[in-house]
C-alpha cells in the first residue's frame, strides 16, 4: 500500500512507501527550494530536466501544488514556478497530504468486520501515525540540507 492511499482496509502484507506522485512532488519542491533565496522562477522544463520528472506529469503535480498553496506561477518570458512559503516552514507531511489527500482517505476507510481485522487496523493506524510523525519532523529545507551534505561527501570521495 502506498502511504496515504486509502487507510487500513487490508493491511496484511502491505508496506508504507512514498508514492511516485509524492516523490516527484517533493523532488520538484526541493528544486524550487534550492532557488528560493534568489527569487527566480523555474520553468517546468528546468525542474523536469534537473530532477528527471516527465514534463506532462510535472505540470499536473505543480497544478495540484498550486491549488494547495505551495507554489505560484509567474507568466511571461522570465516566468515559471516559485515557492509561496519558506522551505523551512513546509513539512513533508504538508506536501504528502496535499498530493495524496490521505487525511480524507483515512476517514473514508471501512470498519473491519472481525476481531482480527480490528487488531490489524489498530496496528496499521500505529504505523501510519509513526510515518506521519517522521514526515512532520522534516521540512523542504531539511531535504535540501541533506542533499548538500551528500554532495559534499561525494565530492570529498572523488578528491
Amino acid at each position: 500500500m502506498t502511504f496515504g492511499s486509502g487507510g487500513p482496509q487490508n493491511p496484511i502484507g502491505e508496506t508504507v512507501e512514498l508514492s511516485c506522485k509524492s516523490e516527484y512532488a517533493l523532488l520538484a519542491l526541493m528544486e524550487l527550494s534550492l532557488h528560493y533565496s534568489k527569487g527566480e522562477p523555474l520553468r517546468i522544463c528546468q525542474i523536469a530536466a534537473e530532477q528527471s520528472i516527465p514534463d506532462r506529469y510535472l505540470e499536473q503535480l505543480l497544478a495540484t501544488l498550486r491549488r494547495g498553496g505551495f507554489v505560484k506561477s509567474q507568466r511571461g518570458a522570465k516566468g515559471g514556478y516559485l515557492l509561496t512559503r519558506e522551505p523551512w516552514k513546509v513539512t513533508l507531511l504538508n506536501v504528502v497530504s496535499c498530493i495524496e489527500g490521505f487525511e480524507a482517505n483515512a476517514k473514508e476507510a471501512k470498519s473491519p468486520q472481525t476481531t482480527d481485522g480490528v487488531v490489524l487496523c489498530e496496528v496499521w493506524q500505529e504505523v501510519r501515525q509513526a510515518a506521519e510523525t517522521v514526515l512532520e519532523k522534516y521540512t523542504l529545507q531539511d531535504l535540501v540540507d541533506k542533499r548538500n551534505a551528500h554532495q559534499q561527501v561525494d565530492l570529498m570521495y572523488y578528491i
